[in-house]
Order: structure tokens, then sequence, then C-alpha cells
């Protein structure tokens, strides 16, 4: 192939043709090759010039052609040839060849029919359609005959095969088909029996472990929509895939993505089918199927009601999601599906308006009660993606407000939300025409009127410097007004107040004066209501609370904020009087909301699910203890009926007293159990209450969150700081489930990346001076009284950021005047004021605090305090490295405990502990004396010296690689240098003949085999007179001057003599003494290598000799002496040989 590609081939027709030949060859070993020579083949064929394959491989290639019918690779050939030679392979050449002028004909689709499921099983792995199977359709196309090929080839033969490869390339010809096909192909496609077979797999392979092609079909689609430029094809291909349904709800999901690549025109066609599908559904139009389970699982319901009210739940979800998807779309086309989101949820037709279009089409049949609700509860879904809209159009005013990052308005800057309560007061205003589905109550419609005339004053008041509070107190009107359409009760007392608080808010009356016995302001009572308001389970709720929020930060009392601190207070009941009540009805109001549509296609298995959930409570009934309570009232009856029986009386009781007990009994146990399941509904209370009132606070989070970012310079912040540590200490120590552990890591990462790390704070805080340096010593001593280091270290922050607040700022009192530096000194350190400067510091104050927790943390072993505190602390406030310096010395230079014994008391550091100490203290020494040194602070350092140079002198410092590498780096900033070791000469070593030899690498000469060591060895293997037991191996110098080498026991050295048997400078048993330990050393050693054998033998010969002198010789016999001679000598006498 690369030879062609190249285009000599091409040129060279002779090797063309040995070429194909080789191919040809090679083809027919399929098992090793797989089909790389047909690919081959293809390949070239479909680049060679007609004329070439004509004059040259048509006749090489004629038998492949003829028997195009016998194999999948020949088709394939023969299928190219047609595409790409049309002019050669005409149809009567086609008949010569194998007696059909066509490919695709009655004829040939049995054929056909083996070969593309042949065809199919070859690509199984390869997860793809097969290129004949394309090729396939293409020709059919070509020679007008596909449906001819689709009805009996596809649907009425592979599609009947229940084979998993045959089905997906059934489903992936039907992919590969849509851009090939007209319009009226496309829609007998779409109706056929494939498309049934696909919706079947989609519904049947929902578990886990199935393999799902729906992600492979929805790339087909989506790859057809961006191509094609017929808007009617794109629509027909949309119906066809929403018309495909499981007992009236579709397969395809309500939020397929592929609708972003519909033309406009397209787009409109397809939400006004989907608005008269949502009408006036037609079943008969839709391609359902159900499958054997639901066949089964049918009763006596009302099928074709059911099948409605599924299909008018995905529709309504699908013109949902078509506002969230990125389709490019106009202002007027949102609107229009809000408004008939709008109307199905809350309205019902009375008469035709024509200013009112969604009155103009009458539902076939009515909406009952369930469909109202669901409409009701994906509208406000539909809500909630307005409110994060961007802004549409072309226009340079929607431009400008994309810039500003400015959402849910729309070009010309009103609130979608606003736009859709009109519309709602269109509808009231129409009672002739249209009616409510839950009418409004004089009060209510009140309330409603009030609130749109509170809207329309705020919009009037030309005030710019309150626009973020208007725009909140818009924002929050328009939802309390257009939730009075769900939640009318419990609306209408938090628009009462929302209304009362904007009057107060906006009035232009003079303020009075707050006393504590004064009505809340404004800001407490929308505080409240937000509250409130993020106690229900909306997300829109919670996002627009947010939002206003934000923008009614800067007007927050400390009042106002201490309603959102008391809800997160850990230790305050949550009572009837607090901010928020959590409710039964809060499980209603969950269970309510819109469920994931997917869902319903395994909703048949709900049963089994309500069954195991039965059987787990009658388990839970089972396990509960009989208490002693009813045990003493079951002992009554009994007693009552005589039924315990006795020793005095043998008497049965009749019919009508068994009858009576037995009533007896089973009211009895009917109460028990009555207690029983009101015990396990409490507990089932108290837990989602639990859970309910740890959500509540997740969102009360996001509040603080919100003033933190958007006020980080008021000082109330300082009020937020105890509350979120009450938070974070009682979350380490309760339990740890996963919504305990949200709950602990969000109010973490609230405190310390928004408050500590926050790079703005408060600059007025002259009037706070003496309260933050209460609050900073409270925090420091909170600090040290704890035991877990990680609620410590959170404390310690806390007084960081205080420390950071009050250094930043300048003090209204004249401070005193800073020691002016050198010359030198201030030209070449122009930030040296700025790390001097104190502000609103008292240095003095702060340094006692941070003392005692210095001295805690070096004294108290427990200590929850940590060297990355004072770290922290030293390389943040560098002034701070002076005034605790002395006390960083004193713990140096003293210590009461051993534990706190350092550096100089310290001693051989034998201990691990004191190791560790002095480990640390020299760590924290050398941070603090490198800051010294940078930032060139005046301090004495004359103890710290002594102490050093003192701890040099110790002998386990220098053992310790680790504190002598501390040690010199401390030592370095002091101006010491380490000095270097002087290589002194080796010493010889008498006792390294008793270290365990380590074995030789073979192929290597040994050192003692050298001819520069052989004297060397000599001194290292004698062995002295022994002179006490004390004294086991003589000196190199005392070594007898008869004592042999290795090499010359072995006679390996010219000139040497046989080897001779020298008595050691003591007795001679000494000497046969050592020759038996040697023996029975190599007894258990007798498998080594043989060369080795003789150099441990001779090495390791003169060692026990000596330590055998320690021992009492007369206790080895003659006999054993005598036998260990004679196996050394058999031994040695190989070794002579050699």
């Amino acid at each position: 192939m690369a030879l062609f590609q190249s285009g000599r081939l091409i040129k060279d027709q002779k090797a063309l043709l040995e070429s194909i030949q080789l191919l040809q060859q090679l083809a027919h070993h399929q098992a090793h090759l797989r089909d790389l020579p047909g690919k081959t083949l293809v390949d070239i064929l479909s680049e060679v010039p007609e004329a070439v394959f004509e004059e040259v491989l048509f006749g090489i290639l004629q038998a492949d052609l003829t028997s195009a019918f016998k194999s999948p690779e020949n088709l394939h050939l023969l299928l190219v040839g047609i595409q790409k030679f049309p002019g050669v392979l005409k149809p009567k050449k086609l008949k010569k060849l194998f007696g059909s002028p066509t490919i695709v004909n009655e004829e040939n689709i049995p054929r056909l029919v083996e070969l593309l499921q042949s065809a199919a099983k070859s690509e199984k792995k390869d997860k793809k359609l097969p290129s004949v199977g394309y090729d396939l359709l293409q020709v059919s196309l070509r020679e007008g005959a596909f449906e001819l090929f689709w009805k009996e080839a596809v649907e009425n033969e592979l599609v009947k095969e229940k084979s998993g490869p045959v089905s997906y390339m059934c489903y992936r010809l039907l992919g590969s088909a849509l851009p090939l096909l007209s319009l009226d192909q496309l829609r007998m496609v779409l109706k056929g029996r494939v498309m049934q077979h696909y919706g079947e797999h989609v519904v049947t392979t929902q578990l886990p472990d199935r393999f799902k092609f729906a992600p492979e079909m929805e790339a087909y689609v989506d790859a057809f929509l961006n191509s094609c430029d017929d808007p009617e094809k794109q629509l027909a291909v949309m119906i066809g895939f929403s018309t495909l349904t499981n007992q009236g709800y579709p397969v395809v999901p309500s939020i397929w993505r592929v609708v972003r690549h519909l033309q406009p025109v397209a787009l409109q066609k397809y939400i006004s089918w989907l608005k008269d599908m949502f009408l006036r559904p037609d079943l008969d139009c839709c391609l359902d199927f159900s499958t054997n389970r639901q066949k089964q699982n049918q009763e006596n319901v009302n099928i074709a009601q059911h099948k409605m009210s599924r299909l008018r739940k995905w529709i309504i979800h699908r013109l949902v999601s078509i506002i969230e998807s990125p389709v490019k779309k106009e202002e007027n086309l949102v609107m229009d599906i809000s408004r008939f989101c709008f109307f199905h949820a809350f309205f019902e037709t009375k008469k035709k308006a024509s200013q009112i279009p969604e009155t103009n089409a009458l539902p076939s049949e009515p909406l009952d009660e369930q469909a109202h609700s669901l409409a009701a509860n994906y509208f406000f879904g539909l809500l909630q993606t307005l409110n994060t809209l961007t802004v549409l159009g072309d226009t340079a005013e929607a431009a400008a407000l994309r810039e500003k990052h400015i959402h849910g308005v729309t070009a010309d800057g009103k609130l979608w939300i606003f736009l859709l309560v009109e519309y709602a007061n269109e509808l009231l205003s129409s009672e002739k025409h249209v009616k409510a589905v839950k009418p409004f109550t004089k009060e209510q419609r009140d309330a409603w009127e009030r609130t749109l005339q509170s809207v329309k004053n705020l919009q009037k008041t030309e005030n710019k410097s309150d626009s973020a509070k208007i725009f909140a107190f818009q924002q929050l009107l328009l939802l309390m007004a257009i939730h009075l359409f769900k939640n009318p009760a419990e609306t209408m007392e938090l628009l009462s107040d929302l209304l009362d608080c904007t009057e107060r808010a906006f009035s232009k009356e003079p303020k009075k004066k707050k006393t504590e016995n004064s009505e809340p302001g404004w800001v407490e009572v929308i505080v409240e209501i937000l509250l409130s308001l993020l106690a229900q389970p909306s997300l829109l709720i919670r996002r627009i609370s947010k939002s206003v929020f934000g923008r009614i930060c800067p007007n927050l009392t400390k009042r106002g904020l201490q309603l959102i601190l008391d809800v997160l207070d850990p230790y305050q009941d949550q009572d009837e009087e607090s901010a928020v009540v959590v409710m039964e009805e809060s499980d209603k109001k969950i269970k309510s909301a819109p469920e994931d549509t997917d869902d319903e296609r395994s909703g048949d298995s709900s049963d089994e699910g309500g069954s195991e959930e039965e059987n787990d409570s009658g388990d839970e009934d089972k396990n509960e203890e009989v208490d002693e309570d009813f045990r003493s009232q079951l002992m009554n009856v009994l007693q009552a009926g005589n039924a315990l029986g006795g020793d005095e009386s043998d008497e049965e009781l009749d019919d009508e007293a068994m009858m009576a007990l037995d009533e007896n009994i089973s009211a009895l146990f009917a109460e028990q159990q009555k207690r029983n399941q009101a015990k396990k509904d409490e507990r089932d209370r108290m837990r989602k209450e639990k859970i309910l009132r740890r959500d509540f606070k997740i969102k009360v989070l996001d509040l603080v969150e919100v003033f933190l970012s958007k006020q980080p310079e008021n000082p109330l912040v300082f009020d937020i700081i105890e509350p979120l540590l009450q938070v974070i200490e009682q979350c380490m120590n309760s339990d740890s489930d996963k919504q305990e552990v949200d709950f602990l890591q969000k109010t973490a990462h609230i405190f310390t990346n928004s408050l500590c790390r926050a790079k703005q704070y408060c600059r007025r805080v002259d009037a706070l001076q003496e309260d933050l340096h209460a609050f900073v010593e409270r925090l420091v001593k909170k600090a040290c009284k704890h035991t877990d280091s990680s609620v410590a270290l959170y404390y310690f922050s806390a007084s960081l950021y205080l420390l950071k607040v009050l250094k930043g700022n300048v003090s209204d009192k004249t401070p005193t005047p800073p020691t002016p530096l050198p010359k030198k000194q201030s030209s070449n350190i122009p930030q040296a004021c700025q790390l001097l400067s104190t502000g609103s510091l008292d240095v003095d104050r702060v340094t006692v605090i941070y003392q005692e927790a210095l001295t805690q943390f070096l004294s108290k072993r427990n200590s929850a305090l940590t060297a990355s505190m004072f770290l922290d602390l030293f390389s943040r406030f560098p002034i701070m490295c002076k005034p605790l310096v002395d006390t960083l010395v004193k713990s140096i230079t003293a210590g009461a405990r051993q534990h706190q014994q350092s550096l100089k008391v310290a001693g051989q550091f034998r201990v691990k502990a004191e190791k560790e100490k002095v480990a640390k203290n020299l760590e924290l020494l050398n941070f603090l004396l490198k800051t010294v040194t940078q930032q060139k602070l005046h301090v004495e350092l004359v103890e710290v010296d002594k102490a050093l140079v003192a701890l040099n002198q110790q002998e386990g410092i220098g053992k310790s690689a680790r504190l002598d590498s501390l040690y010199w780096n401390v030592m370095r900033w002091l101006n010491y240098t380490k000095p270097k070791k002087e290589k002194t000469a080796v010493a010889s070593k008498p006792a390294q003949a008793a270290e365990p030899l380590k074995r030789k690498k073979k192929g290597f000469l040994p050192e003692s085999k050298k001819r520069k060591n052989r004297k060397k060895r000599v001194q290292e293997n004698g062995v002295a007179p022994v002179a006490s037991e004390d004294r086991a191996t003589a000196a190199p110098e005392e070594q007898p001057e008869g004592t042999d080498t290795p090499e010359q026991k072995k006679g390996l050295v010219p000139g040497s003599r046989k080897p001779k048997k020298h008595k050691l400078a003591g007795s001679g048993e000494e000497a046969v003494n050592g020759e038996d330990a040697v023996a029975d050393k190599k007894k258990r050693k007798k498998r080594r290598n043989r060369k080795r054998k003789g150099d441990v033998g001779n090495e390791a010969e003169q060692v026990p000799a000596a330590k055998k002198a320690k021992g009492n010789i007369s206790q080895e016999t003659q006999q054993k002496q005598d036998k260990a001679k004679k196996k050394r000598k058999v031994k040695k006498a190989p070794a002579l040989q050699e």
C-alpha cells in the first residue's frame, strides 16, 4: 500500500499486477493476517484510474468479482468497483459475471443476508458498521432498490435474528442511512421495525452492566442534524425519534442535546408540534411498544389515559429543556414556551380569546390535577433557567448587557419573571375567557394587586444610589407574587411582611433611633424572610435569596447578622420561636418536586422495592424487644382467663372462654404494635428533621459566604469568627455521616478562604482596638486549652487574622517614632518601615499572649499547639520574632523534665524523644535566625551562641546525621562553618577476621588472592598466644613468624613448600582443638562452593582456635579429634592437586 501511495505502482503495470497477485495469495491466510489483504485491495481499487482498472486490473480480479456472493470481502470489492467504475461494471457486464444485472434484487436477498450476518459477527470486537454493509446501502440507493433492501433484508431477516452483533449492525445501518435518504425514505425508516427494535433495546438495557447503543445513536443523529440543511428532514428525524414511545413515554431523553443543531424554522415547527401533541395527544402516530414485563404487570387500568399522561409529562419537560439548551433562539420563542407552561399549569380555557393565543387550542382530553401539578413544578424549574439565562439577541444593547455578565433579563433590561407576572395579571383580568385552577381569595387578590403596585413604584424610583436595593426588592416581590399560584396559604404571610418592609425601606420619613424594644428594621425583616424561603426545597428560591442578600449586604445590621448566626449556633435549641421551624410538610414538598423523567422507564421495579421495604420493616418489628409492661399485661390477661395452668386446677377452658381470651390477647398485641409503630415513626421523624435542619444550615452558610465576599471591610465580620469556630468544633466531635462532613467542609472552607485569607479587611478599628486585643487573647487561650490540634489550628489562624487587621491599620494616637536606621540600611531596605510598623497593634500586650502560648508549646508535652502555627506567626509577622526569641532561648538553655531539656542540657541523645525535641528546637531556631538575619533585626544572640557551641561538645550529636545537619544549618547563620574531616590512615582491625564473610562474585579474583595483599592476609588471619580470657586473638604484630598464607598452604605460590602444621604459641592441644572447630563448622556449610570453602576454611581456621582456648579442652575425646584430622586431609587434597 505504501508503494501504491507513492505513485510507483501506477507507472509500472507489471509490478502492479504482481502486487495484486501477491495480495490475492495472502488473502487465503485470513487466520494469520485477518482481513488486511482484502482491505489493501479495496484501497488500491478505490485509488486507481478507470482506464488502469479496465486494462490492467479487471482481468486479474475477474475471478474475485465473479465469486462476489461467496465472501463479504469479494462482495465489498465488487461494490467498490461498481461505485468507482460505473462505466466499466455496467449491468450487462455484471450479468456476465454472476448472472444478474443488479446487486440488490429479490433473488440475491438471501445471499446478501448471509454475507451481512457474517460481516457483522467478524466486526464484533471493533464495534463499528462493516464496510460492506455501508457500501451495499449506497449501491441499493444507486440501483433504486433501497425499500426492497430495507424491508426484505434488514427488517424481515436481519432484525429478527436474536444476535447482538447483527442487531447493532442494523442500528448502525439506520444511523448511517439518515444523511443518504430522501424525506419519504426517512419517514419510512423511522416507522419501521428497526426503530421499534432499537426502542426495546434502550428500555431493556437500563442496568449499568448492559451495553448501551443509545450514545452511539445520538452521535449519528447529532452528526446528521449538524450537516443537514433541509429543515423538513431535520423535523422528520426529530418527530420520528420523539414518537418512538414505551407505553406513551418516548425513549429518547427529554433533554436530548441534538436539538442544538436545529435551524430556526425547524425548531419553531418542532415546538409547535410538541405543543399540539400536548393538547391533543395522537397515540396512533406513535411507534409504541411494551416490554414483556410491562405486559405481565398490566392490570385493570386505563391504558390510553396512562399513555397520555406519560406523553404529556415528557413533552412539558422537553419544552422546558429547549430553553436550557444552547440552541440559537429568540426572545419571542422563549416567552412563547414560558407562557404555554404557565397557562397549562395554573389556568384552563373557558372561551377563546384573540389576545390570549393559549386559549385558541382546547385540549382533546382535559388536564387532570396531576398534570397541572406536574406542569407547575416544571414551570418553576423554567423560572430557574430564566433567572440565569444570558441576554438574547444580536442588538448592541444585548451585547452590552452580556459584557456586564447580567443574567435573567431581556435585551431591554426587563426581568423575565416580571414579564410572566404581567402575563399572569392579564389572565387574572380575563375571567370571561379563562379560569384559574385554584382561584384566588379576596385577600390573596388584594395582596397580588398590592405587590404589582409596589413593583411599579420601585421602577419609578430615580435614586441611582439605591439601584441594588431596588433590584433586590423587585426580584423578591415578583418571586413571592408568582408563588401565590403554587402555595398561596404559605406565601401570604411572607408576602404581607415583605410589602410592609418595602414601604419602610423606601419611606422618606426620618429614621428613629433604635432601642432594644423597638420594632425590627427592614433589613432584619428581609433576613427573616430569606431564612424562611431557604427552608423550602427549591433551587430557584435558594439562588434568588442568595442574589437578594448580596444586594442588601451594605445595609445589614448587627441584629440582622445575629439572626443568621443564631441558625448556625450548635448549642441553641430549634424551638418554635426561631427563625425557621422545620415541619413534617417539608417531606411532602420534597416529594412533590419534579423527578427525573428518565426514571419512568425503570418504574416497573417499584413494586419489588416496596415489598422489600415492607419486609425490612417487618424484620424491625420482629427485632423489637418486649418491654416489661407489655409482659406484665400479657401475664394479667392470661391469668384472668386461667390460661396459665397450674397444679391446683386441671380444668380446661371452654370455647367461649378461649374465644374471649383470644380477643383479649389480640387486642393487647394490636395495641403493642401501635406503640411500636409510633416509636418507629417518632425516630423516623427525628431523623428526617435532623437531615432537614442540617440541610437548612448548609443553605444559610451561603449567606455568610456572600457577606464575607461582598463586605470584607465591614466590622460585622468580627462577629462571624466565633460562631464559625463553634460550628467547626461541634462538627469535629459529632457523627461522621456524609451530610455532617459536607457541612464541616463547607464551614471550614468559608472560614479559611473567605475570612482568614481575605485580601481585604476592616480598616476602621480605632474604636475596636481594646475589643480586638481581648479577642486575640481569648482565641489564643482557647487554642491552648484544646486537646485537638486540628481545632486549635482554626483558633490560632483566627488570632493571626486579627493581628493582620490590627497591624494593617494606623492608630489615631501618635505612636512613638521608630528608631532611624543608618543610611546604608535605609537605602538597601526600602520596605523596612513597612515591616516594622505596628499600626494599631499593641506589641507588648500581644507579645505576652503569644509568649504564654509559646512557653506552653515548648514545655507541655501534649500541647495542641504545633510548630507550624508559630512558623506561620513568625513568617507573616516578623515583628514578633524579636520579642519571642528570649522565650525560645530560655527553653533552649533550660528544661525541667527530660523531654523538655534541649540543646544546653542535652545528654548523649540516647532517647528518641530527646533527639526529636532537639531537632524541633533546631528547626525553629533556624527559622528565627534566618528571619532575624534577612530582616536585619537587632537581637542579642550571645546566649544562643554559647548554648550551640556547647552543644557541639556532646557525643551523640555527630552520630545522628539529621541532628548534625540541622545543627550546622543553624550555626551557618552565626557565621560558623562546618570543619572538614581529615582523612587518616586506616589502622588494621584485628577483629576483622571475626566479621561475617561476604560472598564474592563469580569471575572475579578475591582481594586475598592478589599478590599485593598476601602479606596483609597473613596479618589478618594470624592468631596471638592466649594471655587471658579477655584477649582471644592476638594483634598482627604478635603473630608468629611461621604462619603461612592461604596461597602458600595450597601450594599456589612459586617456590613454596608443602604446607606444614604449625603449632600456636600455646600447647599443641589448642591447635588440635581449633581443627575440631573448623571441622564442625564445615559440616554445617557443606553446600558451599568448593573454591570458596578452601578460602573460608583457612580464614576461619584461626578464629575458632583462639575462641576454643577459653573452653575446657579435656571435654573432647581423642577419637573425635582423629576423625576431624582425617576429614581435613581429605578435603585439602583437591586444592593441593589444583
